[in-house]
C-alpha cells in the first residue's frame, strides 16, 4: 500500500508485518527510502495504536493501528558549489569536521536552494554525495547533526555509510561530546544547571520551536563562565548538549528567560542592528567511527564574536573543560 508524499496513512498491521520494525513498515508504507522512514520515526510522525513512536527499531504486532505522515515533496539532491569556502578542521576517508560560519546554511531546505554548507563538500568530496537517498535524505548526505544558519562552529560530516551510521549510533547514545559558547541576557542566578523540558513546533508559528508538552524530551546542561552587570547584564555560559532538537539551545535559554543575546526569534536583539548571534559550537568530541580513536576539537572564537569579550583567549579549551 502506498500514498502521495504530504498525506496521512491509516491502516490495521496485517500479519505480514507482525514482528517487522517500524522503520521497514514505514518505508514499505509510503514507499519511501529506509532514510526517509527512520527521520520520520524519530521526529515523531509516526503512531502505534495512537502513541507516537520515536524508536525505529520498535516491532509492530499484527492488529494494532499504524499512522503515518508522510513529508511533502522533498527538495531534490544538492547541486555541487566549489565558491563554497570550506574551514576544514579534520579530515580522512570517514569523516570530515568542519569549522561553519555563521550565515552559512547547512543544507538546501525552504528558501535556501543554493549556496549551502552541503553543496561545497559535494564540490570538494563528490564521494558524499553517494550516500543521499540511501542512508540519509538526499537534501542532507553525510549530515548527522546541525547547526542554525546564525550559529558558527564545529560539524562532522560523513563520508561512507559506515560512518554515518557510526556517528547517528553515538549521537543516539549521547557519547558525542557537543559544547557551546553563549551569551545570554540577564544574569543567571545559578552557577550550573538543566534545563530539560519538551520541545515541539510552534502551533501559532510553524516555523518556530517552543517548549511544549507534546514535544520531544530535550535536556540542555548549563555553566556560568561569568556574569557583566552591564548595561545590559549578561550572562556568559558553557552548554553542553544532551539532545539535539532544533534550536534547542535558543528556546532552553529563552525559556528560563535569558535568551541568547541577538536572537531575533526567541528573544530581542541587542546592539547594532545586524549583530549577529552569539553562540557558538565551539567543542565536538567522538570516537572514530573506524579507528575507535576519541577525536576532541575545539574552535575558537570568530573575530565578530571575539571582538565583543576580548577578556576570552584565543584558546577556549580551557574555559570550555573549567
Amino acid at each position: 500500500m502506498t500514498a502521495p508524499e504530504g498525506s496521512r496513512v491509516e491502516l490495521t498491521v496485517p500479519a505480514l508485518l507482525d514482528g517487522v520494525r517500524v522503520d521497514r513498515a514505514v518505508a514499505m508504507l509510503g514507499d519511501v527510502s529506509r532514510a526517509v522512514a527512520a527521520e520520520l520515526v524519530t521526529t515523531g510522525q509516526v503512531r502505534v495504536d495512537g502513541r507516537p513512536v520515536t524508536t525505529r527499531s520498535v516491532t509492530l504486532a499484527a492488529g494494532s493501528t499504524l499512522e503515518v505522515v508522510l513529508p511533502p515533496d522533498r527538495p531534490a539532491s544538492p547541486t555541487p558549489d566549489p565558491s563554497v569556502v570550506l574551514d576544514l578542521v579534520h579530515e580522512d576517508d570517514q569523516v570530515l569536521v568542519v569549522d561553519k560560519p555563521a550565515g552559512l546554511v547547512v543544507h538546501p531546505g525552504a528558501g535556501h536552494r543554493d549556496g549551502t554548507l552541503v553543496a561545497g563538500i559535494l564540490a570538494r568530496y563528490p564521494d558524499v554525495g553517494l550516500l543521499g537517498g540511501s542512508v540519509c535524505p538526499p537534501e542532507r548526505p553525510g549530515i548527522v547533526h546541525r547547526l542554525d544558519r546564525g550559529t558558527s562552529g564545529l560539524l562532522a560530516v560523513a563520508r561512507t555509510e559506515l560512518a554515518y551510521e557510526s556517528l547517528v549510533s553515538q549521537l543516539a547514545a549521547r557519547t558525542v561530546e557537543r559544547r557551546y559558547l553563549a551569551l545570554a541576557e540577564g544574569l543567571m542566578a545559578d552557577d550550573r544547571g538543566v534545563v530539560e523540558a519538551p520541545i515541539g513546533r510552534s502551533a501559532r508559528t510553524p516555523t518556530k520551536m517552543t517548549v511544549s508538552a507534546q514535544g520531544r524530551r530535550a535536556r540542555t546542561g548549563y555553566r556560568v563562565v561569568d556574569r557583566d552587570p552591564g548595561p545590559p547584564p549578561t550572562t556568559l555560559v558553557v552548554l553542553t548538549l544532551e539532545t539535539g532538537r532544533t534550536h534547542q539551545i535558543r528556546v532552553h535559554l529563552a525559556a528560563i528567560g535569558h535568551p541568547v543575546v541577538g536572537d531575533d526569534r526567541y528573544g530581542a536583539p541587542r546592539g547594532p542592528a545586524g549583530e549577529r548571534l552569539f553562540l557558538h559550537a565551539a567543542r565536538l568530541g567522538f570516537d572514530h567511527p573506524t579507528t575507535g580513536e576519541r577525536l576532541r576539537f575545539t574552535s575558537p572564537l570568530p573575530a565578530e564574536l571575539a571582538g565583543r569579550r576580548p577578556d576570552l583567549p584565543e584558546d577556549l579549551g580551557p574555559v570550555l573543560d573549567g
